[in-house]
């Protein structure tokens, strides 16, 4: 593999997971800070969102924009699982106070 990312692996499943987790985690620290983890996720969901829609073409129409938001949370739910399988398996998450 002589390529970093290319518009052929963004257009896969797993390219856009990829590209995604290291988007996020590479800029998160900020939105962390400022609006903690729950912020994270909906930033994740964006990113996965705006590389759906540029690399995949699905149409404009209600089929089309209702499959890239379905496949733009299933990325999403596979970057952020991956990393916290892979980077932080043994976290515990705070629960808010109830």
């Amino acid at each position: 593999m002589n390529d970093f990312f290319t518009v052929e692996m963004l257009t896969t499943f797993a390219g856009l997971v990829a590209a995604v987790a290291l988007i996020v985690q590479f800029s998160k620290s900020p939105i962390k800070k400022k609006w903690g983890d729950g912020a994270v996720r909906i930033y994740a969901f964006v990113v996965s969102l705006i590389l759906n829609t540029i690399f995949i073409d699905y149409g404009w129409n209600a089929q089309g924009i209702a499959l890239n938001i379905l496949n733009a949370i299933l990325i999403t739910l596979s970057a952020t699982g991956a990393y916290e399988m892979i980077a932080d398996p043994t976290a515990e998450k705070r629960l808010p106070n109830r």
